[in-house]
């Protein structure tokens, strides 16, 4: 039986989540960007999202990994599944702040982190907050910090990645 466990978890693919705001959705007077969708989506979803964001969805898809986003907003997984779309971007799974706090927090009387990536079973999460990424190794979960502009976030991210599912197998 632990030897089937073992091998189930090794084919399962590995999860990498990303949050949205200061992490995929920066502002252009601080950070590099997407240009923006063609109108009139561009009124509809104000948020840019950071230069290279489709790409590193899509090679970290392509090399095997699930791709979720989970973000502590309140915004719809319809909203977030319209916006990323218009990029030719699909994520397997989305946690907001609703599903977090139905399926996570529920009725516990002790306040959990806004996010909790390991109960997803996501292997690293990628957040701005020092404060959630502080949290992983109490919690269970890997993190990476990205918040300032850094034209080589993607190759950091993969590489990260890619340590991780090293040391998971």
């Amino acid at each position: 039986m632990a030897r089937h466990n073992a091998q189930q978890l090794s084919e399962e693919k590995m999860r990498v989540s990303f949050d949205l705001d200061e992490v995929l959705f920066v502002s252009p007077k601080t950070h590099k960007t997407e240009p923006p969708p063609p109108f009139p989506f561009n009124r509809i979803f104000q948020e840019r999202l950071r230069l290279g964001t489709p790409d590193v969805i899509r090679t970290l898809q392509d090399m095997g990994y699930e791709v979720w986003v989970y973000t502590s907003s309140f915004r719809s997984e319809r909203y977030i599944t319209l916006l990323f779309r218009l990029y030719g971007v699909h994520f397997d799974g989305i946690v907001n702040g609703t599903r977090h706090l139905k399926e996570v927090q529920r009725n516990s009387k002790t306040i959990l982190p806004q996010k909790m990536p390991s109960r997803y079973r996501i292997s690293l999460h990628i957040d701005d907050e020092a404060v959630i990424c502080s949290a992983g190794a109490q919690y269970g979960f890997r993190t990476y910090q990205l918040d300032a502009q850094d034209d080589d976030w993607k190759e950091k991210i993969i590489e990260r990645a890619e340590h991780i599912k090293k040391l998971i197998r």
